[in-house]
């Protein structure tokens, strides 16, 4: 009996069959995850679309109400009568022809009636959220703020707010005008420069006798002693108004609808600037220049900071 042996097929011939298998097995695979990703959503559904990102806001030169927030710069302390508020004549808000505030520039059909100062003599840095609060109600198109001042007028140098904690309040204040005003523009002055109006002031004998009542002592008192401390006592409140100047700036940088004035600290006022009750607080002139300042940054179609940046100043 014979018997006929079937021939064994080589292993590798097993192997080739199966690589072949798989690479076809693969290649429909692949062909079926590049038709899904051309386009086509799965089940028919149309493709989604990635989020469209939000235009960022635009600056508007031409806001139709006003809310003034500061100290007694802004209600026009002493620019009328002695130891008296004047907020007819305040450059934010002012009503008076004589200084045609920034309200009488921008609103000019019934500009009393879509503005409103809560600004007040004496406030402080920490005073802001309050005002906020008031001005909030209103729902104005632009606020104003002009602050810092008395934070580093005290009696003593040891008694000025620290730039941290100055830093730290206006960080909170935007925060809270922001969450409440989230669409209002935010024109923030700088803190005048204090060492200039005592070189200007003290040129007036009247005005230095006023400034012993009590007036700025940190930066006041004493005015003729030339002494090194004096001096050097000058130039540290120097020091804090730029330091808060410099965190006014940054905070207000980092909101698209914020822009600060540094125009208010660099202008060189004179003794015609200044109320002639006091030789401290601007009469009628000085409130006349800040809104004129104002005006300016207000109606500029770019953001003053930005412009600085480009041109590396």
């Amino acid at each position: 009996m014979t018997t006929t042996t079937r021939p064994v097929r080589p292993r590798r011939h097993r192997l080739t069959a199966r690589a072949a298998l798989a690479s076809a097995t693969a290649g429909a695979l692949l062909a079926t995850l590049t038709a899904c990703g051309d386009g086509a959503a799965p089940h028919g559904r149309a493709p989604v679309k990635p989020p469209t990102a939000k235009p960022a806001p635009t600056w508007r030169t031409d806001p139709r109400s006003i809310a003034a927030l500061g100290d007694s710069i802004t209600v026009g302390f002493d620019a009328c009568t002695v130891l008296s508020d004047c907020p007819e004549v305040s450059w934010s808000t002012g009503t008076s022809p004589k200084v045609n505030s920034l309200a009488r520039r921008l609103l000019k059909e019934k500009p009393a009636a879509h503005s409103w100062n809560y600004a007040r003599t004496g406030a402080l840095m920490s005073d802001l959220p309050q005002q906020i609060t008031q001005a909030a109600a209103r729902k104005p198109e632009l606020v104003t703020v002009l602050i810092g001042a008395n934070d580093a007028c005290r009696s003593d140098v040891r008694a000025m707010t620290a730039p941290a904690a100055f830093r730290t309040g206006f960080e909170r204040s935007m925060k809270a005008l922001r969450k409440a005003l989230p669409r209002t523009q935010v024109y923030v002055a700088a803190v005048p420069d204090l060492l200039r109006l005592w070189s200007e002031g003290r040129k007036n004998p009247l005005g230095k006798q006023v400034w012993k009542l009590g007036i700025c002592g940190s930066m006041l008192r004493d005015p003729d002693d030339l002494a090194k401390p004096a001096q050097d006592r000058r130039a540290l409140v120097r020091e804090r108004v730029m330091a808060y100047n410099a965190a006014l700036a940054d905070v207000c940088a980092q909101d698209a609808l914020c822009r600060f004035d540094r125009s208010v600290f660099d202008y060189r006022f004179t003794g015609q600037q200044l109320s002639t009750w006091d030789w401290f607080h601007p009469g009628l002139g000085g409130q006349q220049e800040l809104a004129e300042l104002a005006f300016r940054t207000v109606t500029r179609k770019e953001n003053p900071l930005k412009s600085e940046a480009a041109s590396g100043e």
